[in-house]
């Protein structure tokens, strides 16, 4: 029985050491693994080759995904699903195992939808998909953003600046909340909640007077701001679209970095981390939780769970609906970012 993997979307910490567990399940099970290149690509081009033990070996602690991956979505291509049902047909592919965020398993639900076998692994750096309780690459992002604050705390103190350290998150702000929480920084911006520059520049502006030399302020990308507190939100956005077809997001980080010191008369500097918080080896954590999900995805494969996904719930891997984990984002819940305006107000 041939059973195809494929990794869609943005890259992700831990995509590898899925394919990995995935590999190695499989032949307790006797199914014979296909690699689908570049994601849904790869069905709608027959693009496609073997994996064996030997050709996921040593790939554990890689980052990125030995499969390539892209962001196309076979709805947006002419006739992509008949594509796809054929190339799986041609091919003897009896399951698709998806292993992808949002957009990629938004996908995969249609699919399912109209009969095709799909299995869902949770992907995402942005913690953004409901049904899970963390997505792998979650961890590494936070653990690499927590980093970068700890060292701009050290610059800031010793020159006595206010930095401003913009992270990932374009509809969420679990990466913003969680690193911001553990570097202690002064203030938090998430898309969740409509930024405010105005009482953001009088915070800082209170600390400072009593006694504070710096500040560090965390902003994800998406988050939308306002320069009065009666004006219109604005979402900062680069002028292009993504191969997706979205708006690519950036700038905010220099947009407050400006109203900040234009504001307060304090210098001010941003630094945007971008894709090193897609980059590089995973966390222990996120080795852990991708493994334990392409095994579990693989067991469903074998047990017919078609149109479910592998899910985190508490200490447990569980099969959740597809439909479920992509019927709306998961957003930071309002009692969670208060904890985290405790420290900043």
């Amino acid at each position: 029985m041939k059973v195809a993997v494929l990794t869609g979307g943005g890259d992700c910490p831990g995509l590898n050491a899925v394919i990995r567990a995935v590999v190695r399940r499989a032949s307790a099970h006797g199914f014979e693994m296909m690699g689908l290149r570049d994601g849904w690509k790869g069905l709608l081009e027959d693009n496609h080759f073997r994996l064996t033990r030997e050709t996921t070996s040593g790939i554990l602690h890689r980052g990125g995904t030995i499969l390539g991956t892209s962001r196309v979505n076979p709805f947006k291509v002419e006739n992509g699903l008949e594509k796809v049902k054929r190339a799986m047909e041609r091919n003897e592919i009896h399951a698709v195992i998806a292993i992808g965020g949002e957009g990629t398993l938004s996908a995969a639900t249609r699919m399912s939808q109209e009969g095709l076998r799909i299995v869902g692994v949770p992907k995402t750096i942005d913690n953004d998909l409901n049904g899970t309780d963390f997505t792998f690459g979650f961890d590494t992002a936070v653990a690499i953003a927590t980093e970068a604050i700890d060292r701009l705390h050290s610059t800031a103190e010793s020159h006595k600046r206010v930095i401003v350290c913009e992270v990932m998150g374009r509809h969420v702000g679990w990466i913003a909340t969680y690193a911001g929480m553990a570097g202690g920084a002064d203030v938090i911006l998430v898309p969740e909640v409509p930024a405010d520059l105005v009482r953001v520049a009088e915070h800082i502006k209170h600390r400072h007077s009593t006694g504070r030399s710096f500040s560090i302020v965390v902003v994800a990308e998406g988050t939308r701001i306002k320069l009065s507190h009666e004006g219109q939100e604005q979402l900062v956005t680069s002028g292009a679209l993504d191969e997706a077809g979205r708006p690519r997001l950036g700038g905010v980080g220099s947009i407050v970095a400006n109203e900040i010191e234009q504001r307060t008369g304090y210098e001010t500097r941003v630094s945007v981390l971008g894709h090193i918080q897609r980059g590089g080896a995973p966390t222990a954590h996120d080795r852990v939780l991708a493994t334990r999900f392409g095994v579990h995805a693989c067991d469903m494969v074998a047990r017919g769970e078609f149109g479910k996904m592998a899910a985190l719930r508490g200490n447990e891997i569980v099969s959740v609906d597809l439909a479920e984990a992509t019927r709306e984002l998961k957003k930071v819940p309002q009692e969670f970012f208060e904890v985290a305006q405790v420290f900043f107000g």
